[in-house]
């Protein structure tokens, strides 16, 4: 029960984190919104885990598709990893 119990925080922590990412993809369609106390907390925390996919060619002209694929990799890796512990400890 305690570990069902860790495995939904954790997918909630990932859900969060994954709206911050959009959020911090909606900040650039706002000028100076990075500039603000907000936006700086978005940016630390969002950043060191964007420039994992940096070297990735994810731009198409002017549309930039690595925010989309960080959300996409970070689901699938929570989900992945839920599913691994869940078949450890339970056996399904």
């Amino acid at each position: 029960m305690l570990i069902m119990n860790l495995l939904m925080i954790f997918l909630k922590v990932v859900e969060i984190y994954s709206f911050v990412l959009v959020a911090y993809a909606l900040l650039s369609w706002f000028p100076g919104a990075y500039e603000t106390s907000i936006g700086q907390f978005i940016i630390k925390i969002s950043r060191p885990y964007l420039s994992l996919f940096d070297r990735l060619p994810l731009s198409f002209g002017p549309i930039d598709f690595t925010i989309i694929v960080a959300v996409v990799a970070l689901q699938l890796a929570s989900k992945g990893f839920v599913m691994l512990i869940t078949r450890i400890f339970f056996g399904y």
